[in-house]
């Protein structure tokens, strides 16, 4: 990591490449508890910056786009505009790779078929459950099942820990983590608002794949929570708030250069 102290108070952080940073910059103390200090602007070609609120004290936000990075972002936010198309061939030949991915050597029957509910779809149509988080989500888990199948197989067969009587239903629990990870990295705003998006746009430039591998880490986060709290189905989306929450805090270390740097990664297997 390249920690660089420049003139006044910014301090420049998590310097992946020799043309990208991102700068953090104390704004002074203010009265008011906004989380914003009005609209990002432009300084100098290619920067911007936003201000908030944290502990009391405003800070500044400045991420300068490489173009890589710009080009990577514009390719997952195509990702996660995609809706899931029944009909479309490449969408059902997604659908068929999950299968074989979770369940080598098993034949499907069909797209509609009651198999689905072994893999903790809602019902006989899978499709039905990609609303919330579109064709993406079903790319993360076939992204899951083939780069983790280890860890993969673990959390659809619930294996290790004392287990809910009343578990979450895996492939509908995977929906809503890239759900989850879509609204904590705020992606779709014009200017970039936290720290958290400004890392992960610096991650994206290391790896074209990090909001995939996010998605695994955060899949296997939710399900040591799961065991820890002892939880049950109706506690599902206060696991997923603590789950996001330690993400966030795991994104922010200082020395989380990678999403193979989070302390939570060492869980794949």
């Amino acid at each position: 990591m390249s920690v660089v102290r420049a003139q006044g108070n910014c301090v420049a952080i998590l310097t992946l490449s020799p043309s990208s940073s991102i700068n953090r910059c104390s704004h002074g103390s203010a009265s008011s508890d906004d989380v914003t200090c009005g609209t990002p602007t432009w300084i100098g070609k290619g920067l911007t910056c936003v201000c908030f609120k944290r502990k009391g004290v405003y800070e500044r936000i400045c991420i300068n786009l490489t173009p890589l990075q710009e080009e990577r972002l514009r390719r997952l936010k195509h990702r996660m505009k995609v809706y899931f198309d029944s009909s479309r061939p490449d969408h059902q030949e997604a659908l068929k790779a999950l299968w074989s991915a979770t369940f080598p050597g098993q034949e499907l029957h069909g797209l509609i078929s009651d198999q689905w509910k072994e893999m903790g779809w809602q019902g006989r149509d899978p499709s039905t459950d990609f609303r919330g988080a579109g064709f993406i989500s079903l790319e993360n888990l076939v992204f899951f099942a083939k780069t983790f199948s280890t860890s993969f197989q673990r959390l659809l067969k619930k294996q290790g820990g004392k287990r809910s009587s009343w578990e979450y239903p895996f492939a509908v629990a995977g929906v809503n983590i890239t759900f989850m990870i879509m609204q904590m990295l705020d992606l779709e705003a014009s200017k970039p608002r936290t720290f958290v998006r400004s890392v992960f746009l610096q991650m994206l430039s290391e790896n074209e794949w990090a909001f995939d591998l996010l998605y695994c880490v955060a899949f296997v986060v939710m399900d040591k929570q799961w065991l820890e709290r002892n939880a049950n189905y109706m506690e599902f989306n206060d696991v997923l708030k603590s789950t996001r929450a330690q993400l966030e805090r795991e994104l922010l270390m200082d020395d989380v250069l990678r999403i193979e740097d989070m302390p939570s990664y060492f869980l794949l297997s």
